[in-house]
């Protein structure tokens, strides 16, 4: 494994993506194995057209986090120890970029834990092929693109998580209960304690400014009022999604705006900090995986895109994600109840995707002198 240095749908409402969760039966699967790679013609990417490798190289793009990249990929390695994975680990922003780049000559061969909000950009871009993973069936609907066979299946879903420092914040004279919503983080005493990241290269900084621009009025003024003022608080915005975390466990800032899994490590790793979900709903958005739409597919990335979506798979992501895919999630501290319920209602990845450089753009103009130097 090498890890190079560098996280159309319309969710209605949770009630809806908690029934199909309710709703869901699995379905039994099979997998046709090849000894050998081989390619296919990019048009002939339907599950079951034809044998796929065991053996051979493919080139993934993910923006999961490194220690899960690791943890996850020793799975598949035993399990296909002849197909070598060269793995391209960024932020979901970045590798975004890098896949628009290489538009017209396509390195990926398999994109694996990027945000479906990217991954509509690239569909809409035609960049995507159409793929049906052994087992798919036993994805929500909600999780997979509407296309059929679908362009992207997602594995889980993350959220924005408040990572608080406890013993700093009762230096600022505050307590955890006093930071349970977005606007308890405009308290004056929290000016330039707070840490958040950088939309333009974090998918968490992205699925919350999108999520705080739906919570205070989409396609208004309001969500950009509420970031100004946001922002008078900010120390800085970092590059990764998962920084603000480690910062906040470091005592580097008071409070990390984040994604829960981030916190909870860190917790677990003996931080002095708590996780809190905002009770006004937490931004949040799929990880996906996808196929790259190339002259001939390595029918290798085929085989690794069955596995990203496997029984074992998902076990192991669930060990990290309350929301997977399949419905059947794990537990996660944080929660009172369901954690589907901590999700922002009608969280609208469509309209993120297709006003993205938009907001994006904005972000920039309004407030990237406060980011972190790049590198």
């Amino acid at each position: 494994m090498k890890i190079g240095t560098g996280k159309k749908i319309i969710v209605a409402s949770l009630a809806a993506l908690f029934a199909l969760c309710m709703a869901l039966s699995f379905a039994a699967c099979g997998k046709a194995e090849d000894e050998a790679a081989t390619d296919v013609p990019a048009a002939d990417v339907s599950a079951g057209a034809e044998e796929k490798a065991t053996a051979g190289d493919i080139t993934v793009y993910t923006a999961l986090e490194d220690e899960l990249v690791t943890k996850y990929l020793a799975d598949f390695n035993e399990k296909y120890p002849d197909i070598t994975v060269n793995v391209v680990r960024e932020s979901t922003g970045i590798i975004t970029a890098k896949l628009l780049a290489e538009k017209d000559n396509p390195v990926a061969d398999a994109v694996w834990g990027t945000a479906a909000s990217s991954l509509l950009v690239l569909e809409s871009e035609g960049m995507l092929a159409q793929y049906s993973p052994v087992g798919v069936d036993r994805i929500l609907p909600s999780f997979k693109s509407g296309s059929t066979p679908p362009v992207w299946v997602g594995i889980d879903a993350w959220e924005t998580a408040f990572i608080i420092n406890t013993v700093e914040l009762e230096k600022l004279g505050l307590k955890v209960s006093d930071i349970t919503t977005y606007d308890d983080l405009l308290n004056p005493k929290l000016k330039g304690h707070v840490v958040m990241s950088n939309p333009n290269s974090s998918g968490t900084g992205l699925l919350t400014v999108t999520g705080l621009l739906q919570l205070n009025g989409k396609d208004t003024d309001g969500g950009w009022d509420f970031l100004t003022r946001l922002n008078d608080n900010i120390f800085q915005y970092v590059h990764s999604g998962s920084k603000p975390a480690k910062m906040a466990a470091a005592g580097e800032c008071v409070v990390g705006v984040s994604f829960g899994y981030a916190g909870i490590s860190q917790k677990a790793g003996g931080a002095p900090v708590e996780i809190v979900f905002p009770t006004d709903g937490s931004g949040w958005d799929v990880e996906a995986n996808a196929l790259m739409k190339k002259d001939t597919v390595n029918t290798a990335a085929e085989t690794f895109l069955d596995w990203a979506i496997s029984d074992d798979a998902m076990n192991l992501y669930k060990d990290n994600y309350p929301i997977i895919a399949t419905g059947q999630g794990g537990t996660y501290e944080g929660f009172t109840g369901n954690p589907v319920d901590q999700l922002l209602p009608d969280n609208d990845l469509a309209w993120i995707a297709a006003n993205r450089e938009e907001i994006l753009n904005t972000w920039m103009q309004k407030f990237d002198a406060k980011s972190e130097p790049k590198g």
